[in-house]
């Protein structure tokens, strides 16, 4: 079945502001809660949809690329998986938008707490090929991981967990005190089974009742084409895994730039400093430079200055959030030799009384600055 517009799942505009959007789900989740719609699985897959929604659009990088590319740029991104919103589950929703609940309570449901295990943050490098392409990669990660033993529950094979007595499963307590005032009432979390509602009559031996070990895992992740130093990327559900059957943090990858041997990045533009010799500054050239595609050829004009900058268009990155793609600016240096035989000495000389060779003072050569604003107009 075709996913719903995001927008239109949330009754939004396109050009709905953060406030709008944050309202919009809250009137949502508050309607279609699991809580006041016991049993409803109509209801259940609304709240689940309008929660995936609001993962998308409230999340800058991700509208971005929703805005782009629709559910297909999406990738696992969205809803938390790549089973979109009919990936998810409750104690997901529950922990990812605990702010939005408000009296539901964040990181619980129904009262009870929910485990969430702790993101994870590495770094991955990439070289300027590789970000002008995109690229998947599958890196190792050393995290927690559910306990094969006990399947992640914490309990022996064969037992159960037990409803906690003190709390009696709701996952908190409630204390009256007599004040001046009168009667105060407060609710806090249960002592005894931390508010989870349950206690594990058997621990298990491997996790000693945990629900989660020390393990490696490989991850398949798409880094999209023209991302830059420090930008982070999150991957939903592939952090340290949740204690007893809690829910997964996630896998944050900020991105690290490999120096390239002769380009530079300058945004989404790339540099490269050209040296070409008096006699084809004059005369004209051609001139092979480097660039992320393959080599390309460009020619020199006759009289070219030290400072010209040719521009290539769009042989430079592509912008990771729209359709632009910068350019490849060659910076053209005139390569004075440092030492000259006998003959080539002589030959200097004589060019040197030449007239051609005389600097006009009515011929003023255009400065940095007007070659820059050149360039760009």
């Amino acid at each position: 079945m075709a996913k719903r517009d995001f927008y239109e799942v949330l009754g939004v505009s396109k050009g709905a502001s953060e406030d709008e959007i944050k309202k919009a789900y809250r009137k949502m989740a508050l309607q279609f809660h699991p809580d006041k719609n016991p049993g409803n699985k109509e209801a259940e897959d609304k709240f689940k949809e309008a929660a995936a929604a609001y993962d998308v659009l409230s999340n800058k990088e991700k509208k971005q690329r929703y805005d782009q590319f629709g559910h297909a740029g999406m990738g696992g991104a969205a809803g938390g998986g790549a089973g979109g919103f009919g990936g998810m589950n409750m104690d997901d929703i529950f922990s990812q938008f605990g702010d939005i609940f408000g009296g539901f309570g964040g990181g619980n449901r129904g009262g009870r707490r929910v485990n969430r295990g702790a993101n994870i943050r590495i770094k991955v490098t990439l070289t300027l090929e590789e970000i002008a392409t995109g690229v998947e990669k599958k890196i190792k990660v050393n995290k927690l991981i559910a306990c094969e033993t006990c399947t992640g529950t914490g309990a022996e094979a064969g037992s159960a967990h037990d409803t906690c007595n003190t709390c009696r499963g709701s996952g908190h307590v409630t204390r009256v005190q007599n004040t001046i005032l009168g009667q105060m009432q407060s609710t806090a979390l249960c002592p005894t089974c931390s508010g989870e509602g349950k206690i594990i009559k058997n621990k298990c031996k491997k996790c000693s009742g945990e629900g989660v070990v020390r393990g490696e895992s490989v991850i398949p992740i798409n880094i999209p084409a023209g991302v830059q130093e420090g930008m982070q990327l999150q991957v939903s559900g592939m952090g340290n895994a949740g204690a007893r059957g809690g829910v997964n943090g996630d896998l944050l990858i900020v991105i690290e730039e490999k120096e390239h041997e002769v380009l530079s990045r300058d945004g989404n533009d790339l540099h490269y400093d050209l040296f070409v010799n008096f006699a084809d500054a004059a005369l004209g050239a051609e001139a092979i430079v480097p660039a992320l595609g393959g080599k390309v050829k460009i020619k020199i004009e006759p009289g070219t200055h030290a400072g010209k900058i040719l521009r290539l268009k769009h042989k430079g990155l592509p912008n990771v959030s729209y359709h632009e793609t910068g350019d490849l600016l060659v910076n053209i240096n005139v390569w004075t030799p440092q030492k000259l035989s006998s003959e080539e000495k002589k030959l200097m000389e004589k060019l040197r009384e030449s007239e051609n060779f005389i600097p006009s003072p009515g011929k003023k050569d255009k400065g940095f600055f007007a070659r820059m604003k050149e360039m760009f107009e």
